[in-house]
C-alpha cells in the first residue's frame, strides 16, 4: 500500500549518533556504533508504558488530515491503522500485539479467516452476530458487498483494488451508483457472504484486512462525502470532524467488547488535533508537560529532534522505532522521454547516492539503505544486492550510461514529493546534479500527494514515494508497483513510474498461479531484480517509524503490520485522571 512519508535534513542527527567518539579508540568506536544499531531496535516488540486503565482522554498531535477515512479510499498505512482500529472493522485483521505477533490474522467481523473452494476460486465469509453500527442497527453481509462495490465507483479513487484484480466479473465495473451490482459478490443471508475469483487466490483473507471489506449501510453512503463522516461499526464514533483542524471520537455505545478480541477500547474519548508544525509536536511531545503527557504524536519524530531524544535516558525510554517494512523509492515515467530510455533510468540508478539520503532521514539509527524493492521481510530478513551500485553512487557511470544514451549533457527534470519529504528530496536533489542531472523540486501537502501524483496525465516525471507490503507476501508488493495493466489515468496508486513491461507482466502471472508458497517467495524475489535491472524506480531506503509517546501513555507498541504506526487498538492511558479534554 501507499505510504506517507516526514521529515528533512537531520544535522543534529548526525552530530548525537557520534557524540562522544571523537578521539575515541577504534574499539571504543566499534561499541558507539553497536550502541546505536541497538537504540534503533531497542524497542522493537516492546509494549512501553504497561497495562492502560479504562477511561480518560488520549490526545493525538498531528501535522497534517488523514488522506482518506472513507474505508472505501482508506489504503495509506497511517489512516488504515486508525480507521481500522478505531472506526470500522473488517472480515479480518490482524492480531494486537507488539513485535511478530503483530503480522497474525485474525476474524473479526468473520467467524473465521473464511473457507475456499473450487480450489481457493471462491471464499465464504460468515458474520458473528450481535455486531452492530453506532445506531443500534445491525452489521450485515450486504454492507460488506456494498462497500466493496463502492470501492469501483470513479468518484471514489484511493482505495485498495484487490477487489478489481481477483472478483469475477469485475473488469468494465463502475460501482453501484446506478443500480449496478457484482454478480461474483453472493450474500445469500445476512450472515453469509461469498467471493467468486476469476483466479485461484490463496492468500485472499490477506487481503479481507484491508478497508475495502468494511461494512457501509447503503442508506449511510453519501458518495465522496462520506469521507467526512464514516458510520461507525467500532469501538468508537466520530463526534465532530473540523477538516484540517480536529477529529473528535467518542465511544459508540452499541459496540460490544464481546464480539471483539481485537480492540480493547480503553480511553473514553480521542482528539487529533490537527495542523501543528512538525517541530513543535516533536517539542511538545518531548517535554511531555499537562495534556501532552496523555498524547501522542501520529507522525514519525523529525531527525531534527532525534538528538534531543538519543541524549536523555529520560525521554528515549519513551521512544518507539519500529521497521516500516516499507520502501522508498524515486519513480520514473517510463512513458515520457527521457524517462522511456532505460539507460537514461539506469543513470539516475546510478548517480544516485543513499548514504546521502539516509543520513538526511535521521542517519543508520533510523533507517536502512535500500538494495531491492521488497523490504527484507520479504527476502527472509535480508536484502539482496544484484545490482552491486554503490551506497555511495557512482557518477562517472551514471555520465557514461547518459552519454550512450544521448544526453552527454545531462537534463533537467522535475520530482514531486510530499512536504515531509523535502530534506530526503534535497538530498537525491543533490546527488543527481552530479552527474548533470538537474532536479527541481514540487512539494505537496501529504494530505494531498497522492491525488497530484496519481494524476498521470498532469504530474511530474519523477515522484518520491514509496510501497509497503499489505502481508508479507511478494504478490502484495511487485504487481501493485509494475504492473502495468492496473495504471488509472486518475487515482493511479503504487505504479507511479506508468511501468508497462510484457515480459515482467506475464511473469507475474505465472507467479499467481504458483500453488506452492515457498516457489512462489524465491520467484517473487527473483522477479525483483530482473525489474530492477530495467529501471522504472530507484529502491532508496527502509526506514523505522520513530515515535516518542507522552508520559501517561501506557499500552503503546508500533505495530508492523501498519508501517510502525501506534497500534490504537490497545493503547491508553496509565491514570485517565491526569488527562484533558
Amino acid at each position: 500500500m501507499d505510504k506517507r512519508t516526514s521529515t528533512a535534513l537531520a544535522a543534529a542527527l548526525v552530530a548525537a549518533l557520534t557524540f562522544g567518539t571523537a578521539g575515541c579508540s577504534g574499539g571504543q568506536k566499534a561499541d558507539d556504533a553497536r550502541g546505536r544499531k541497538n537504540l534503533a531496535t531497542a524497542n522493537n516488540g516492546r509494549t512501553l508504558g504497561g497495562t492502560p486503565t479504562k477511561g480518560g482522554t488520549l490526545t493525538v498531535l498531528s501535522n497534517q488530515d488523514f488522506t482518506h477515512l472513507d474505508p472505501a479510499r482508506n489504503w495509506v498505512m497511517n489512516d488504515m491503522a486508525f480507521g481500522t482500529r478505531l472506526l470500522y472493522r473488517t472480515l479480518v485483521s490482524y492480531k494486537a500485539a507488539p513485535g511478530t505477533a503483530g503480522g497474525e490474522l485474525v476474524p473479526d467481523l468473520a467467524t473465521d479467516l473464511g473457507t475456499p473452494s473450487d480450489g481457493a476460486k471462491t471464499w465464504t465469509f460468515h458474520l458473528k452476530r450481535g455486531i452492530k453500527y453506532e445506531d443500534g442497527t445491525p452489521v450485515t453481509a450486504q454492507d460488506v458487498k456494498y462497500n466493496v462495490e463502492r470501492s469501483f465507483s470513479p468518484d471514489l479513487p484511493g482505495g485498495a483494488d484487490y477487489a478489481a484484480r481477483y472478483l469475477k466479473g469485475a473488469k468494465g465495473y463502475q460501482g453501484p451508483a446506478k443500480g449496478e451490482h457484482l454478480d461474483s459478490v453472493k450474500t445469500p443471508d445476512d450472515r453469509t457472504i461469498v467471493f467468486e475469483l476469476r483466479k485461484p487466490f490463496a492468500e485472499f483473507p490477506n487481503a479481507t484486512v484491508m478497508p475495502t471489506f468494511a461494512p457501509v449501510p447503503k442508506a449511510r453512503d453519501k458518495g465522496p462525502q462520506y469521507d467526512n463522516r464514516p458510520f461507525s461499526s467500532g469501538p468508537y464514533k466520530i463526534a465532530t470532524y473540523q477538516r484540517n483542524k480536529k477529529l473528535i471520537l467518542v465511544r459508540n455505545p452499541h459496540w460490544d467488547p464481546g464480539t471483539d478480541g481485537i480492540r480493547k477500547a480503553y480511553p473514553d474519548k480521542l482528539v487529533m488535533v490537527m495542523g501543528l508544525k512538525p517541530n513543535q509536536i516533536d517539542d511538545r511531545m518531548i517535554a511531555s508537560q499537562g495534556a501532552d503527557a496523555s498524547a501522542v504524536p501520529w507522525y514519525a519524530l523529525r531527525p531534527e529532534s532525534a538528538a534531543k531524544v538519543l541524549t536523555r535516558a529520560e525521554v528515549r525510554e519513551r521512544l518507539l522505532a519500529e521497521s516500516t517494512n516499507c520502501t522508498d523509492m524515486v519513480q520514473m515515467h517510463t512513458g515520457r522521454a527521457p524517462f522511456d530510455n532505460v539507460k537514461v533510468r539506469q543513470a539516475v540508478q546510478y548517480a544516485l547516492d543513499k548514504e546521502v539520503v539516509v543520513t538526511s532521514s535521521g542517519g543508520p539509527a533510523f533507517n536502512d539503505a535500500s538494495t531491492a524493492y521488497m523490504p527484507a521481510a520479504l527476502f527472509g530478513g535480508k536484502q539482496p544486492d544484484t545490482l552491486k551500485v554503490p551506497a555511495t553512487g557512482d557518477a562517472d557511470k551514471a555520465e557514461q550510461l547518459l552519454k550512450e544514451a544521448g544526453k552527454p549533457n545531462g537534463f533537467t527534470t522535475k520530482m514531486t514529493v510530499s512536504n515531509g519529504d523535502k530534506g530526503r528530496a534535497e538530498a537525491v536533489q543533490q546527488s543527481l546534479a552530479k552527474a548533470g542531472i538537474k532536479v527541481t523540486i514540487e512539494t505537496v501537502d501529504p494530505s494531498a500527494f497522492y491525488a497530484t501524483i496519481g494524476d498521470t496525465a498532469n504530474r511530474t516525471d519523477m515522484v518520491y514515494t514509496g510501497w509497503c507490503p499489505d502481508y508479507p507476501s511478494g504478490s502484495t508488493f511487485l504487481p501493485f508497483v509494475f504492473d502495468g495493466r492496473y495504471v488509472k489515468e486518475k487515482g493511479n496508486s503504487g505504479n507511479h513510474s506508468l511501468f508497462r513491461d510484457e515480459p515482467t507482466m506475464k511473469r507475474m502471472d505465472e507467479i499467481a498461479a504458483m500453488t506452492d508458497a515457498k516457489k512462489a517467495n524465491a520467484a517473487w524475489r527473483e522477479l525483483d531484480g530482473e525489474i530492477l535491472a530495467k529501471a522504472p524506480a530507484v529502491p532508496v531506503l527502509v526506514r523505522r517509524w520513530p515515535l516518542v509517546v507522552g508520559t501517561n501513555i501506557a499500552g503503546a507498541y508500533g505495530q508492523t503490520s501498519f508501517g510502525g504506526q501506534l497500534d490504537y487498538a490497545s493503547v491508553g492511558l496509565k491514570d485517565p485522571a491526569k488527562s484533558e479534554g
